[in-house]
């Protein structure tokens, strides 16, 4: 019998409740939204568990506990009882990452015992488009990559990997899991990419987290030597098309607060800011 608070691992049998929690802010929750309609809440095939917060017996606040800790519409004291939860469990994420004010308070709680991070971004404007830019053609040479050009595009990803988390995605297993996440993008139709006559990757993006109600666009990426020429904002009106038209009716993404020259480009394709990220890289 549920006391009047209390936190525990969900069960397959609280999907429906997990979902209305999850449905609240579909956009800010697309990434895990979209993890939990696939796999449900069995941990084997979430990779990870989900922790519920109840009050009055009522589930309230999520956080999903994998190679990722994302706090989802957690309160201060759900909050605080995650925090618990994670120091008894020990680290196991590679990241804590969510909505900037539930991830700075879960941080404050847990650096004096995950600490010290190797990076920590407290501030990542979360973006969002509902429709195509009225003064950005989108590029017409960005398309889907194929399952037979993963050599073409997987060394473009390694790149924006190393770019931009710090660390290589080989590092490790040596790019097993990181390769099979790059396929599985490409399978499903949601890598995108221009590539030059000499086949090289001059821009890249790929559709990431898809729900029916929200999509996020990741890895968005120039090869060095065609940067300042003007391939981001006509590559991601472009792949904002494919997003709007194939998978969902609102787009969005989110990006370093001191990427200065990337957040001109996403506004200029129609992308505002709604919210803001935290990310703590370990």
């Amino acid at each position: 019998m549920l006391t009047q608070t209390t936190t525990r691992v969900l069960e397959p049998s609280d999907l429906d409740a997990a979902l209305a929690v999850l449905d609240r802010e579909p956009v800010a929750n697309a990434f895990v939204t979209s993890r939990v309609q696939v796999a449900g809440l069995d941990p084997w095939r979430l990779g990870g568990e989900m922790w519920g917060w109840y009050e009055d017996g009522m589930l309230t606040s999520l956080c999903y506990a994998g190679a990722n800790l994302v706090p989802i519409c957690a309160t201060p004291r759900a909050v605080r009882a995650f925090a618990d939860r994670a120091r008894r469990a020990g680290r196991r994420c590679s990241s804590i990452v969510g909505p900037s004010e539930a991830t700075a308070r879960l941080w404050r709680l847990l650096e004096p015992n995950w600490g010290p991070a190797r990076e920590v971004r407290p501030h990542q404007p979360l973006m969002v488009a509902d429709r195509l830019p009225a003064a950005i053609a989108p590029d017409p040479y960005v398309r889907r990559i194929r399952k037979d050009e993963m050599e073409t595009i997987m060394p473009a990803c390694v790149a924006m990997f190393t770019e931009e988390v710090g660390v290589s995605p080989l590092a490790g297993d040596g790019g097993l899991l990181y390769q099979a996440r790059v396929a599985e993008l490409v399978g499903s139709g949601r890598s995108f990419a221009r590539v030059d006559r000499d086949g090289r990757v001059v821009f890249k993006a790929e559709i990431g987290a898809a729900t029916t109600q929200a999509c996020q666009i990741q890895g968005v990426w120039v090869a060095p030597e065609y940067r300042g020429q003007g391939y981001a904002a006509p590559g991601m009106a472009a792949v904002l098309r494919y997003a709007l038209a194939d998978v969902a009716p609102l787009v969005s993404l989110y990006v370093n607060d001191y990427n200065t020259a990337a957040r001109a480009t996403y506004r200029r394709t129609g992308f505002q800011e709604i919210g803001a990220f935290m990310s703590v890289l370990f």
